[in-house]
Order: C-alpha cells, then sequence, then structure tokens
C-alpha cells in the first residue's frame, strides 16, 4: 500500500509484478523497523529487495524495412513464454504450457485479449501455439474455477469477457470437431462460475454475476468478488474513491466490474455519462457478455450432442432463450442498436457501443430477423461511430481510453465480423480498410503497432487511460474480402448450426500494442 500511494513507480502494476529476492516475511519484517528510520529511502528499499520486471520487448528493435506482416511474424518469437516455473512471492500464476503475451506492461496472458492473438497466430500458422494456449486456458478453470483476467494472483477476483468457446470453436476449426469435446469439462465448469448463484435468485436480485429480472428471466452482468482498491491500480482507485463521495465498497466494486468487462474505462459504465465517479458497471446486463455466453451454451450442448448425451437439448433451449432476452432487454428500438440494460432502474442505456454488435456474430436464430436488424444498425453506425480510422468506441470524448477518439482492435474486429455475418459486407469492408490504412500509417511513423488509435484524427495520438500509451498484441486485419458466408439457424431443435467465425481474410496481422 505505501508503495502504491507513494507512487514509487509511474505504473502501479510495475509493483505487483515485482519479485522478492528474499522470503516476502523478512522482507516485511525489514520494512516495519526500517521505515521510521530518518532519511528512508522508500524507492531504494524497493530495489533493494525486489526484482523490477521489464517489458518482453524491451531488446526487440523494429526492422523498419520490414512489411508490418514480417515484423509481426518476428514478433511471436519475442513476445512466446516457456511453461512458468512457481517462484516464492511472485504473483504470477505459473502455466504449463507456452503462451504469447502482449507485450509493454502485460508481461502475461490476458483471457480475452488472447482469442484476437490466436486469430493472428491462425493465419500464421501456429496452430499448436493457439492448442497451448487453450490448454492453459483449461488449466486456470480446472485449478481456479474460472479463467482470471491475467494469470497474476492480483487478477483472481474476476475474469473477463468470456471467450473461451470461440477459442475451442477457432481451433476446432483447425483440428476438428473433437476439441469441442476434449474441452467440454472446462467449457462447463466456466459456464457455472458465470451462472453461480442463478438458483437462488428471487426476481429483481443479483449475486455475483447472475441478475434475475423482475418477470423472472435470468441474464449476466460483469463482477468482480473482492472489495479492495485493484492492486495493480491501488492508488488510482483509492483517489477515485475518494473523489466520488460514494461508499467506498461500492465504488471499488464497481470499478473492479469495469476491469473485468475489459473496458475500463467508458461512459458506456457511468450514470451522468461522463465522469468515472458516477460508475455503475454492475447495474448493466451488457448485451456483449450475454451474446458470449450465449455462443458458450451453445458448444456445450454441440459437444454433449457429440457425446451422444440427451442432456444436449437443455444447453440449446438455454441459448434460444438467453438470445429471445437479448432481444427483449437489450434491443432499443428508439437508438435501433443493442445496448446495456440497467436492470435496477429497468430502463435500456442510449449508449451507443460496439458492444452491441456481438449479438450479430453468434446468435443463429431468424437469421432474416437480424438481417433486418443489422440494416437498421448499419445506419446507426455510419452516423455515430464511423470515422476515418475505422470504428470509434463511443460517440463521447471524456478522457477515458475506451472513448472518443480512440479505437481498439478487438472492437473493429467484432463490429466487421458482425456485420459481415449479417449482410452488411459493403460497410464491413469499408471499416476494415479504413482500420488497416490507419495501422499502416501508423507503424511506418513510428515501427509499432498500438494498443488503441484515435480515429478521428488519425494525424494524433490516441488518450486516455491509466498507463501511457504502449505496443501491444491484439489483431490487425489486412484485405478483409467480403465473405462468402450465411448465417444458419436451427430450424429443428436437435440441429446444431455451426457459428461463423470471422470473414474471409487475405491477409491477417497481429499487432504489437
Amino acid at each position: 500500500m505505501d508503495v502504491q500511494m507513494g507512487r514509487v513507480f509511474q505504473d502501479g502494476k510495475t509493483f505487483v509484478d515485482c519479485i522478492p529476492k528474499r522470503k516476502p516475511s523478512e522482507i516485511l519484517a525489514d520494512y516495519e523497523t526500517a521505515k521510521s528510520a530518518a532519511g528512508f529511502d522508500l524507492k531504494k528499499f524497493v530495489q533493494d529487495n525486489f526484482e523490477v520486471p521489464g517489458s518482453p520487448t524491451d531488446n526487440y528493435k523494429t526492422n523498419t524495412s520490414e512489411d508490418v506482416v514480417t515484423h509481426i511474424r518476428n514478433l511471436w518469437a519475442v513476445l512466446k513464454r516457456t511453461p512458468d516455473k512457481p517462484v516464492e512471492g511472485s504473483s504470477l500464476l505459473p502455466l504449463p504450457y507456452p503462451y504469447i503475451v502482449p507485450g509493454g506492461r502485460f508481461r502475461e496472458v490476458y483471457y480475452w485479449d488472447s482469442y484476437f492473438t490466436m486469430l493472428g497466430l491462425k493465419e500464421s500458422g501456429e496452430i499448436e501455439m493457439i492448442d497451448n494456449m487453450v490448454k492453459n486456458f483449461a488449466y486456470l478453470i480446472e485449478n481456479y474455477g474460472h479463467i482470471p483476467n491475467g494469470n497474476r494472483t492480483y487478477y483472481l477476483g474476476r475474469s473477463q469477457p468470456p471467450f473461451f468457446s470461440v477459442m475451442v470453436a477457432l481451433l476446432a476449426e483447425a483440428k476438428g470437431d473433437s476439441i469441442y469435446q476434449e474441452f467440454l469439462p472446462a467449457m462447463e465448469k466456466e459456464y457455472q462460475f458465470w451462472m453461480d448463484g442463478s438458483d437462488k435468485l428471487k426476481p429483481g436480485q443479483a449475486y455475483r454475476r447472475v441478475v434475475r429480472l423482475k418477470d423472472g428471466a435470468v441474464l449476466n452482468r460483469y463482477w468482480d468478488d473482492a472489495t479492495v482498491p485493484r492492486q495493480e491500480s491501488w492508488r488510482e482507485d483509492v483517489l477515485t474513491a475518494q473523489k466520488s463521495g460514494r461508499d467506498k465498497i461500492e465504488m471499488y466494486e464497481q470499478l473492479r466490474a469495469a476491469a473485468e468487462s475489459g473496458i475500463d474505462f467508458s461512459s458506456r459504465w457511468f450514470g451522468d455519462g461522463k465522469n468515472l465517479i458516477t460508475i455503475r458497471t454492475s447495474d448493466m446486463v451488457p448485451p456483449d457478455l450475454n451474446a458470449l455466453l450465449y455462443h458458450l451454451e451453445w458448444a456445450i450442448s454441440k459437444a454433449r450432442l457429440m457425446n451422444k448425451d440427451s442432456s444436449y437439448i437443455d444447453y440449446r433451449r438455454k441459448a434460444i432463450r438467453r438470445g429471445e432476452l437479448i432481444d427483449k432487454y437489450c434491443w432499443n428500438k428508439m437508438r435501433s442498436f443493442y445496448t446495456d440494460y440497467n436492470f435496477r432502474t429497468q430502463k435500456q442505456s442510449n449508449h451507443i457501443n460496439p458492444g452491441g454488435m456481438y449479438p450479430f456474430c453468434f446468435i443463429n436464430e431468424h437469421p432474416d430477423y437480424m438481417s433486418l436488424l443489422a440494416r437498421q444498425v448499419a445506419a446507426v453506425i455510419r452516423d455515430k461511430l464511423l470515422k476515418p480510422g475505422g470504428i470509434s468506441t463511443s460517440e463521447f470524448n471524456t478522457g477515458e481510453q475506451w472513448d472518443a477518439p480512440n479505437g481498439w482492435a478487438p472492437l473493429e474486429w467484432m463490429t466487421i465480423w458482425g456485420l459481415d455475418r449479417c449482410g452488411q459486407k459493403e460497410l464491413a469492408a469499408d471499416i476494415a480498410a479504413r482500420w488497416v490504412k490507419l495501422n499502416e500509417k501508423v507503424y511506418k511513423e513510428t515501427g509499432k503497432l498500438m494498443e488503441k488509435y484515435n480515429v478521428v484524427d488519425i494525424n494524433q495520438d490516441a488518450g486516455g487511460g491509466e498507463y501511457p500509451g504502449a505496443g501491444r498484441l491484439w489483431l490487425d486485419q489486412r484485405g478483409l474480402a467480403p465473405a462468402d458466408q450465411t448465417v444458419q439457424s436451427a430450424e429443428r431443435i436437435d440441429q446444431v448450426p455451426r457459428v461463423t467465425h470471422y470473414p474471409v481474410i487475405e491477409e491477417v496481422k497481429g499487432s504489437a500494442w
């Protein structure tokens, strides 16, 4: 706490990633003795007793004569981590298989980031690395009951957008549908995590990640089980809570829930649409989260059917029901977009953001209806979010990193995927072209592919957030061609529709961010 509040490091994540040079109990005892001495230097004490981590790319120099694709292929080796060995006092959760880290300050694997990394790995022919990473996530589910935000002890209170079943589907495309059966136990256990407590709730109540709505229906929200400031952002959370004047525990819960969403932070979660101190993440039922859980239910159903388990039909019905509820509660007729539903006020949010595109990526029922909605959504995107560099993360510039003028690779991807899948191929290709052009421009100027871009003014840097902008591994698309795909629907309850994963790609680039 003293190190974080004293801002020994500019980035609070640095200290919680430090490795003690001797037993932590001995360091703590010495600190308690030394800290009251005249002239005590806290920073020197930390440096004497801890190994300060570096960046995975500290020694990597970009060869600016290389094209972007070559640059990315070279980065896989730089960002690769071999199986971890336990280190006493380290916050790292050891993983048994090799994996790819995002780079920069992100020295560990991250949950939802990794799906987009896997798309790039697939295009690079790195199927075994995808397999290793999926196995690592299954290992985390088996040992911790869920996939944490990242493989650090300080992330154990929360997960991230549940892309695990989508990863399984991606791997199955390369290695065959038996992959669904192999990872069925992990998918089932993750589903239990997200649905924990759903059978005990009364209408209007919420517990952890489940909400029982007034009509008795159950949908999900983001949550974090811890009630203290985030260890990696301790100082920032303490100051935000103080500034808010709200109950501190409530503020920490809301901040942590936003961190689980991956969208930390955005006006999407703010009560007044402007200020972080009004954050209310856990009051919201998000369409993107529930669309991912719809996919998880379908994947479990598919695997159980392959196992000739008659209970597959239960999960099929769960998915169909969830799709109906997403439409009932999150389709905003006034805004012609899927938006968050505030279960406490029983009102839909009017906030337009790419999270509303996830249902178009996954929902299989009623393809004609989804295509009709996609035409309406396309008009909204052109009017509200389409910018010279791609899709803006929101309409509003609040100074937060998940708001305008920033664009982020995963949200560009999901928007392109959803539009393409539901018939809006021209707009999907337009967004892809704008985004790739901006990525290439920045790469030529800096030798880097960044975690976020200014899509409004392509000659300016992105901004916002709790840490300096940096390179990080998401995914970029180049040469996105119209996909010759159809959205399949379940005409009979015993059919297993194939969820199309992404538009046809002539060339895919992973991006160091």
